[in-house]
């Protein structure tokens, strides 16, 4: 069938033409009043365009359209917006350096609107919100990510409580996305091969406020059904449709940006999805500056960043040799290696044959800088990885951390923003990266807290309702079954909410793990307690299923439908509700398995009372002004032990402190103490867990560094990366013919404090310079086995002789700390291009 296509626009009055602009920009994702100004157009309409500002245009009818024209309060409320949608868009940032040159962000999804379904939870929405916050601060950063024509599934509960899915089709012209053209007004697109067929690729737009993300589109005539499919589902099809995606992302990223003539000048990558991005920069030049490949990585090596979100070895991706071998023969060819140096840059073990290829391992070589997603994060990821460097202690792996943060004013309840907004000024909104405002919390009187907390309880509680109704009435249910749902929940009883991806190490039943004392607490008639559930589980996740089945079904068997309640089809829009209207936000994982986690840091912006293990982001954020911990941070080889100790811890703090503290109200009805802790929690949430916060910490711990080695490498025809090639093949050959003969010091066997420690070490170093490594001596607490040192300190030490091909090295240090003490010596690389000395296998210990 010949079907020739084209678009269709919403016919708006010039008055009303600023809110075409408005709609395309999720600058109004943070905006209430922006989004306020469609609700207004007509409520039925919103409604049905899911929630879509650029549908809603679309489906308002055109009478509608010209009588809104001629309402003055429309127009004057619509130009308001719009001044303030300018003004933010031309004011002054937080960054104020050159945009010439750009980090270029990579994640396989983005949650920022429900008008663009192309997430599925926690990574989705970090991502959303780092692009929302990039935009606030100014800073030189694009996206890049997957324009994927059903996202993720919608959840839907059957009545035994199963869950199915569903993969509705997006409409792309009637959502925040522009087509990128270029010459002629023909699409912008780039291809990539896969396994010798060519995949082609368009791009798409999506304006954040002052930032753009692209997303890549292989949905188009020229492609193969089954490439036309590549971007179909987010975390869809098997390994080789996620093969063919992350070199789409990554390497076909890489190519989108030439051809927008965008200069990622570093890349961030957002989990290790993105990592063959490290291979397709050093193609690029080794074709384009006759580099060699060791030139080509010690170029692109300082400037890539590396984010991991994942706690545990088995949830790093990893692909079969033989499907590398099918997607990447002719890789070792272009980028003049061998194979096996091919394969060993994805290994952990560089020339195991057995081993598999890990896009983790890869995103890690290629990545001068990277990091986990919260301090205990950071110490897990280091232990996962240390392999990598043989030889070096645990706390200098070269693994740091930034926790993760989230975007406030998208986060923090439309009413409630409103009320800080009148405390706290215009410096909340126009400097969002002076985090010191939160310390007006105490100006907000305890009646206007509680009163807006309430409204958003009710709020929830409503919307709890329509959803219950809605589900009971898709299954089927009689008429009485549906009547019930309005007597769901009550709008003044203490709410605890559970609302994340349903993985079994999340562990969402653990609450029942005691029917009758949870029944208790459910049915106690003076001091009652409700509990909204919420959440997908993977489609291929059948134990995660069964955990929403099992909760689902001790409601029912229970007779408590009324004090638990399942939510089906967990999405951005819900959340909204939910982490501002519980009163308690639950979260329940096995330590360390919880990366970071973002939604009790939303809860605690809104005011809502974490109770969680200490795990992730709340193991550094907790003290008991703030929520309350469930154990203290213990780990477990027995997890049914664990489940049994911490359900009993949980139903302890409930009974004891959690559930007194909240029905504890005086004459006037308000639970005093309760608010206290409302009130630190959102000054000290706001303040340690923004998404300023987190950004201003990637930008001077990476962003700005990388961009300073950026303009370095490329100077005098990329002089300095051409020489630390150089440098690393010299090292590789020494190497191994270095040796620390002798140390010698003037260590008595008591040493008073403050006395001075003379080491001198005698050293051949071969064929290379004194000053082409780094000596240090390594010295502190010694272990009681005997067999290490612990809290160590470093001092680096300087060349004072040679005798013939015997380096003499030596340091003086004053003993500062008492006890039994130790000290021995290393040599690292050094070279005034390294990042950092510690590259995997150079390391030498006397």
């Amino acid at each position: 069938m010949n079907i020739s296509t084209y678009t269709v626009k919403p016919k708006l009055p010039n008055s009303l033409k600023p809110l075409e602009e408005i709609a395309r920009n999720l600058w109004l994702s943070w905006n209430f009043d922006a989004v306020e100004l469609f609700i207004r157009l007509d409520y039925d309409v919103w409604l049905s365009s899911h929630q879509s500002p650029v549908r809603t245009l679309g489906m308002v009818s055109q009478e509608r359209l010209v009588e809104v024209a001629k309402d003055d309060s429309y127009i004057a409320r619509l130009n308001e917006v719009y001044t303030r949608f300018l003004k933010y868009k031309k004011g002054e940032t937080w960054y104020r350096g050159s945009r010439k040159d750009v980090v270029a962000y990579f994640s396989m999804e983005y949650g920022m609107d429900v008008s663009l379904p192309i997430y599925s939870g926690g990574l989705g929405i970090l991502s959303g919100d780092h692009m929302k916050t990039s935009s606030d601060m100014g800073l030189p950063l694009v996206g890049v990510g997957f324009l994927y024509r059903q996202g993720y599934f919608k959840q839907l509960l059957n009545a035994d409580g199963y869950q199915q899915e569903s993969y509705p089709e997006n409409d792309w012209y009637n959502m925040p996305v522009e087509l990128k053209t270029g010459k002629n007004n023909e699409p912008v697109k780039i291809t990539v091969d896969l396994a010798g067929r060519q995949a082609t690729a368009q791009v798409w737009e999506v304006k954040v406020g002052r930032s753009s993300l692209f997303l890549l589109d292989t949905n188009i005539p020229e492609n193969a059904p089954d490439i036309r499919n590549i971007t179909a589902t987010l975390y869809g099809g098997d390994k080789e449709t996620r093969m063919q995606q992350e070199i789409l992302l990554g390497i076909g990223g890489i190519r989108a940006l030439r051809a927008l003539g965008v200069n990622p000048a570093a890349t961030h990558m957002n989990e290790g999805h993105a990592a063959f991005l490290g291979l397709e920069r050093v193609r690029e030049l080794m074709s384009e500056r006759h580099f060699n490949f060791d030139e080509a990585r010690e170029a692109v090596w300082p400037t890539n960043i590396f984010t991991t979100h994942t706690p545990v070895p088995a949830g790093n991706e990893r692909f079969d040799i033989g499907l590398m071998e099918k997607y990447f023969r002719s890789w070792p060819q272009i980028l003049g290696i061998s194979w096996k140096d091919f394969l060993s840059l994805g290994r952990e073990r560089p020339y195991d044959d057995s081993e598999t290829f890990c896009m983790t391992v890869l995103a890690i070589k290629f990545a001068a800088y990277a990091n986990g997603v919260a301090a205990l994060h950071g110490v897990v990821s280091r232990k996962m990885w240390q392999n990598l460097w043989p030889g070096l202690p645990l706390n200098e792996i070269p693994i740091d951390h930034v926790t993760n943060g989230v975007h406030p004013r998208t986060w923090v309840s439309s009413n409630m923003v409103e009320l800080l907004d009148r405390y706290f000024g215009p410096h909340f909104e126009e400097e969002p990266t002076d985090l010191s405002v939160w310390n007006r919390m105490d100006r907000i009187s305890d009646e206007e807290l509680w009163r807006t907390h309430e409204r958003r309880r009710e709020r929830l509680v409503a919307f709890a309702r329509e959803r219950i109704r809605d589900n009971l009435k898709r299954n089927g249910a009689v008429e009485r079954r549906i009547a019930q749902a309005e007597d769901a929940l009550s709008p003044y009883t203490l709410t605890l909410a559970f609302a994340r991806r349903f993985a079994t190490y999340k562990r969402g039943n653990l609450l029942l793990r005691d029917p009758e004392r949870l029944l208790k607490l459910l049915k106690d008639t003076e001091r009652p307690i409700q509990l909204i559930f919420a959440g997908k589980a993977h489609p291929m996740d059948m134990p995660g299923k069964e955990l929403i089945r099992s909760i689902i079904h001790f409601a029912e068997q229970h007779d408590v439908t009324s004090r638990i309640i399942f939510l089906e089809n967990y999405d951005i829009s819900m959340a909204h509700y939910l982490t501002s209207g519980a009163d308690v936000w639950l979260n329940t994982p096995r330590r360390p398995m919880e990366a970071s986690g973002t939604s009790g840091m939303k809860a605690a912006m809104n005011g809502v009372l974490n109770c969680s293990i200490l795990d992730g982001w709340w193991d550094e954020a907790y003290n008991p002004e703030v929520g309350w911990a469930i154990g203290r941070g213990e780990e477990y080889e027995d997890t049914n032990l664990q489940d049994e100790i911490e359900s009993k811890a949980l139903y302890d703090l409930l009974e004891r402190e959690v559930i007194p503290l909240f029905y504890q109200r005086g004459r006037d009805g308000l639970p005093r103490e309760w608010i206290r802790r409302m009130k630190t929690c959102m000054k000290q949430i706001g303040q340690s867990m923004s998404s300023h916060r987190m950004l201003m910490d990637y930008s001077n711990k990476f962003y700005f560094p990388a961009l300073k080695n950026y303009r370095r490498i490329v100077k005098d025809d990329y002089a300095e990366p051409k020489a630390l090639a150089a440098y690393m093949g010299k090292l590789r050959q020494a190497w191994d013919s270095i040796k620390i003969q002798k140390i010698e010091s003037n260590a008595k066997p008591i040493m008073q404090r403050g006395d001075s420690l003379t080491v001198t070490a005698r050293v051949e170093l071969g064929a290379l310079s004194p000053d082409e490594v780094l000596v240090e001596l390594y010295h502190g607490s010694a272990s009681n086995h005997g067999d290490g040192i612990e809290n160590a300190n470093r001092a680096e030490m300087r060349s004072v002789g040679q005798e013939g091909n015997v380096v003499v090295y030596q340091v003086r240090i004053e003993c500062a700390d008492t006890g039994l003490q130790g000290h021995t010596v290393r040599i690292l690389p050094k070279h005034p291009a390294l990042v950092h000395p510690y590259r995997t296998g150079f390391i030498k210990w006397a």
